[in-house]
Formats: structure tokens, sequence, C-alpha cells
């Protein structure tokens, strides 16, 4: 019984070890992702994310309004990703939307899909 509670001590501070670290990688990723979104996203939806951009005047259809909760709590953040990675043309959206995964590495789409979700859902 002592080494089954032992155990589970050790399980309890593996995961709460497991958690803070997690938790702080998170926050970096979140940082990292808006200082991409700014260099990457922003001239088409806006530094706020509203689509509101200075390229989005000329562009039709209009980007993407990031902050709109409705509907981008619908969208997975796999949904997010193939449309950074791949472009919008690859999964049935604006064609206008490029890919950007031949500029940026998976690690730093993620790192925006986590800003973005900042934007629209928190």
């Amino acid at each position: 019984m002592k080494h089954g509670r032992d155990l589970l001590a050790l399980l309890a501070i593996l995961t709460a070890a497991l958690l803070s670290t997690t938790m702080a990688v998170q926050a970096a990723d979140v940082d990292q992702g808006k200082k991409l979104y700014g260099q990457f996203c922003a001239s088409c939806h806006g530094q706020s994310g509203k689509g509101d951009g200075p390229a989005a005047a000329a562009l039709n259809p209009k980007p993407r309004d990031h902050t709109d909760k409705e509907y981008m709590s619908k969208l997975s953040d796999e949904d997010m990703f193939k449309v950074i990675k791949n472009g919008g043309a690859s999964v049935g959206k604006s064609p206008l939307m490029p890919p950007w995964g031949a500029s940026l590495k998976d690690d730093q789409i993620k790192d925006v899909v986590a800003y973005i979700r900042t934007l629209c859902c928190e």
C-alpha cells in the first residue's frame, strides 16, 4: 500500500512539473506568434486581426476577421494550420491567402495559430 502512495506522489510531482513547463512554452509561443503575425499577416488582416490591414482595401474577398469569435471558434487549430501553411485555395478558401509553408517552419505556424486564438477566443 505504501508503495502505491509513493508512486502516486511521484506521478503528481511529475504532472505538476510538466504542466508548468507546458504553460511557460505556450506563453512564449504566443509572443513569437504575435511577432510573426505582425510580419506575415498584418498587411492583410491588420495589426488587431480585424481584416483591415493596408492591403485589405484592394482584396476581394476581404481578409478574414480573426476577432470574429463566432466564426473562428468553429475552426480547429489544424484547420488554421493548413490554411497558413498551404494557402487558402488548398482548403477551398480564398486563393488570395498565400501559402506561408515555404517561409515559416511548422512550429512558427503553430505559434501564429496560438496568437490568433488570443484575438478571437479568449
